[in-house]
């Protein structure tokens, strides 16, 4: 069997590079003899992170770099925002290999990504009528109870997988914690990606302190947003309830492990070959209820990114010398993901694209040539101010509806059907 450590190398398959090349290792997936698939799942997210490789440690340099930068950073947040980055101490930025963001990165995110893997298993499970995957093909007395099984292993394959390569892979390419604007629980400290910010430093020359101050800009300012109370608790919501909501295909699992002869080796390169295609192996079309969540995600969505955006701008241009150059260069680059990326962001329900961002800084815009900073500053006083997916695309509905007075709006002047916000 071809090991699964081999990746295709174009950057499209977010399940390329698993550390594990026999059945024996494939078995252990499963939750076989004892397999843990968290362990697994922290096991292919090292894997892939690293290519296999090992890393050297941050230079303490690096460390005492960053942790000056991020104090200039907070200062001027505070000033500019009047948000708290945290009770008492603000969380520490610290550079760390791909391999410790990973680990961390999976940790943090370890509810959603349990939420998506029983949803996929459950769907597996209660969808596909096992006796319809091929009865007994090597006469072994397996048949339909042998695919039962399978089906019923499903879910830790899933977690394991899922879980594993999309973090995995994000390690590879991303800056800091909130390259994905996910809530994370509230620690001490916010893990950057050294190998990765000094790639981007290098490729575009830029000055490595304007960078390093970047990134602790970018850093702290979705920090102060997603821990505001409100904010964690609705976007941790939507998301939860959006990979909850996945509709496995059920033909399309058949027509994959039809025939499945767990004897033969070449057989069961059926199986590996459904685990390194992402389509195939979660099986997953958006449902209807997912695509009725989008709206109000977006919408969120929009106004963090459009936000963050706008403040970056209004301290780091006068902040980093290189500011125009580099905040091109690194808006560029997240508008130019890979297709890998898109389908991550996919399978949480954030949608990062260009559209995402313009909406949301068209907002922030509109929102300040209308009624200046004062407005601004009331986007994220609570869950009432949360722009709902009308409000987003016009800003001065959003203005009308924060500044009535105690009475609430009446609801089809502000949210369309299904996106109540309270």
């Amino acid at each position: 069997m071809r090991s699964m450590s081999d990746d295709s190398g174009d950057g499209s398959n977010p399940f390329g590079g698993f550390p594990f090349g026999n059945l024996n290792d494939l078995a252990s997936l499963f939750g076989g003899a004892g397999g843990d698939p968290w362990a697994s799942a922290r096991q292919i997210a090292a894997s892939v992170a690293t290519g296999g490789s090992s890393e050297p440690n941050v230079d303490p340099a690096e460390r005492i770099a960053f942790e000056q930068l991020a104090r200039v950073a907070e200062l001027q947040i505070a000033g500019a925002t009047g948000l708290s980055l945290g009770d008492g101490t603000p969380p520490t930025i610290r550079p760390a290999t791909r391999h410790e963001w990973a680990q961390a990165t999976l940790d943090a995110w370890r509810p959603v990504l349990e939420a998506m893997g029983e949803a996929l298993s459950e769907g597996i499970q209660t969808q596909i009528d096992p006796s319809s995957l091929g009865a007994d093909p090597a006469g072994l007395g397996l048949g339909a109870d042998f695919m039962a099984q399978i089906m019923k292993m499903m879910g830790p394959v899933m977690l394991s997988m899922t879980a594993g390569s999309m973090v995995g892979h994000l390690a590879r390419g991303s800056l800091g914690s909130y390259d994905l604007p996910i809530p994370r629980p509230e620690g001490r400290e916010l893990l950057v990606v050294q190998a990765n910010i000094a790639a981007f430093t290098d490729e575009w020359s830029v000055p490595t302190d304007d960078m390093r101050l970047w990134v602790c800009l970018h850093e702290y300012l979705h920090h102060a947003v997603l821990r505001q109370p409100h904010v964690h608790e609705r976007l941790q919501r939507l998301i939860r309830d959006y990979v909850s909501a996945f509709e496995p295909n059920p033909s399309g699992l058949t027509d994959q492990l039809g025939g499945l002869d767990p004897s033969n080796p070449e057989s069961m390169g059926q199986l590996e070959n459904l685990m390194n295609d992402p389509e195939a192996l979660i099986g997953v079309v958006q449902s209807d209820r997912q695509r009725a969540m989008l709206p109000e995600t977006s919408a969120v969505l929009a106004a963090i990114v459009g936000w963050v955006d706008h403040m970056m701008d209004r301290i780091g241009a006068n902040l980093i010398g290189s500011y125009p150059m580099l905040s091109e260069a690194l808006r560029r680059r997240r508008v130019t993901a890979d297709p890998t990326d898109r389908f991550l962001e996919r399978m949480i329900g954030l949608e990062l694209d260009q559209a995402c961002y313009d909406r949301g800084r068209a907002f922030v815009d509109g929102v300040v040539e209308r009624g200046g900073d004062a407005a601004l500053e009331r986007l994220w006083a609570g869950a009432r101010e949360l722009p709902t997916p009308n409000e987003i695309v016009a800003p001065g509905l959003w203005l009308a509806r924060i500044e009535i007075d105690d009475a609430e709006p009446p609801a089809d002047e502000t949210d369309p059907p299904g996106n109540d916000q309270d």
